[in-house]
């Protein structure tokens, strides 16, 4: 039959070429990028990213086609009349950093930081953690999910691990009804998982071999949703149907994930999402993208994914019941910004999120036609051998911040320090030490100007 009809042959023959160079092109090139790792970033947000991008650029309308594999999409848009494609594969972190380190990505995805070993296999392309190659994308808060008819509605983080180890098996034994627990989880390859598993389980925890194991945030939750004695975790943009807990760590308050909980890192769940590229010698085109992701409109598309913009906001914060009176009576007449500002691990050097922080600061200012004396830092420390110390810290914590701040234009802002009370972590664990050690902003309420 075929021999009859030869044009139709060569027609097939052509379009399964044309996919093969689509898909195995080299990477770095003008007309084309991959997106290749964490599902909890490709699932939704990078592809809602792309387009944005490419819709940027002058492309409208954006063609979304699926390649035939699962978790991956190819967006097609056009740049002057040559066809711009970007693929999104979404199989996990640690799928995206091989890529990467192969070149066949242009960026790579991840729900959680680069591990020190990877930044050793890369060492001889590009430093990974340098504000050249580590993007923070999106914060996002990993949200414990039960079902709705769970009665139980907090959680610390020791009794998380003891369920997700199976040293805790039935609800009965956490003022639940009396049933067993049945646990959900991602896969290994997941950065939500590597996140988890350093977050919650630590030594001497391991998830018990019963956990149902998933590549999906989406079905993960779905399943929970279905199960009276579920538990499982994902990425708040994957909430879905289950009930939501409030997580606490240490002596600190429960908290639930919330748009200034999780923006400004102080839920115990809260992550950053990545993504990676190639440093200097990255594409021009993954380079511009990687731009409009931390733009102020690509940061609100962020938003509207479910996910937490690094766009600041105002937010009139609930203070805690045992919140000093003295902290109650400092920011009476202030709301707080959706803004953290955080130090590398053991030193006074902010991080690379908080280096773009600064000019998001200097702009919403200047959008709200505001001036550094609206402006409030309050600095905190972790738990020190003694109150002096604490207060020693935390003070220079918020003025190593106003200094920065005057390099944006932003000057002479007030400050003080709050020593090491008012703790969001545990004291002395290292992610509780790293979020306590932080410089809230606070913003001046327009009725008290």
């Amino acid at each position: 039959m075929l021999q009859h009809h030869p044009l139709h042959l060569q027609s097939a023959l052509l379009g399964v070429f044309c996919l093969f160079l689509i898909f195995n092109a080299p990477v770095i090139q003008a007309e084309g990028m991959q997106i290749h790792g964490s599902n909890t970033i490709g699932a939704e947000l990078a592809p809602l990213l792309v387009e944005g991008f490419l819709k940027n650029r002058g492309s409208d309308p954006v063609r979304i086609l699926a390649n035939g594999k699962d978790n991956e999409k190819l967006l097609i848009g056009n740049q002057s009349g040559t066809p711009l494609r970007i693929l999104v594969a979404a199989h996990g972190s640690s799928t995206g950093f091989k890529a990467l380190e192969a070149r066949k990505a242009d960026v790579w995805a991840s729900s959680r930081p680069v591990k020190p070993a990877e930044v050793q296999k890369m060492a001889g392309q590009t430093n990974l953690r340098d504000s050249g190659s580590e993007h923070v994308v999106a914060i996002d808060g990993l949200a414990v999910l039960v079902h709705q008819s769970n009665p139980v509605d907090q959680l610390d983080i020791n009794t998380l691990a003891g369920i997700f180890s199976g040293k805790i098996s039935n609800w009965s034994e956490v003022g639940g009804a009396n049933r067993h627990i049945n646990l959900y989880a991602r896969d290994g390859r997941s950065g939500t998982w590597d996140t988890f598993k350093s977050l919650v389980l630590s030594e001497p925890h391991s998830l018990h071999s019963s956990a149902r194991r998933y590549e999906s945030n989406d079905q993960l939750s779905d399943d929970v949703s279905i199960d009276p004695g579920g538990i499982g975790f994902s990425g708040l943009a994957s909430v879905r149907d289950s009930k939501v807990l409030a997580i606490s760590d240490g002596q600190a308050p429960a908290l639930k994930p919330s748009r200034l909980t999780v923006a400004s890192e102080d839920y115990p769940l809260s992550r950053r999402l990545f993504m990676y590229t190639h440093g200097n010698s990255a594409s021009t085109i993954a380079k511009d993208f990687v731009e409009f992701v931390l733009s102020e409109e690509g940061q609100a598309l962020v938003s509207t994914s479910g996910f937490v913009s690094q766009n600041p906001l105002a937010v009139k914060p609930d203070l805690a019941e045992r919140t000093p009176p003295t902290f109650k009576v400092l920011t009476r007449n202030y709301s707080r910004l959706t803004v953290n500002f955080r130090f590398s691990e053991g030193r006074t050097t902010l991080d690379n999120k908080a280096q773009r922080d600064l000019q998001r600061i200097a702009d919403f200012l200047s959008k709200k036609g505001l001036t550094s004396n609206d402006l409030m830092l309050i600095g905190f420390a972790d738990q020190q051998t003694d109150e002096l110390r604490a207060q020693m810290i935390s003070e220079l914590r918020a003025l190593s911040v106003r200094k920065a701040l005057a390099d944006f234009g932003v000057r002479d802002v007030r400050y003080t320090g709050y020593g090491h009370y008012m703790p969001v972590g545990m004291a002395g664990g290292k992610s509780g030490q790293l979020r306590n050690g932080r410089v809230e902003v606070w913003i001046r309420d327009r009725q008290a100007r």
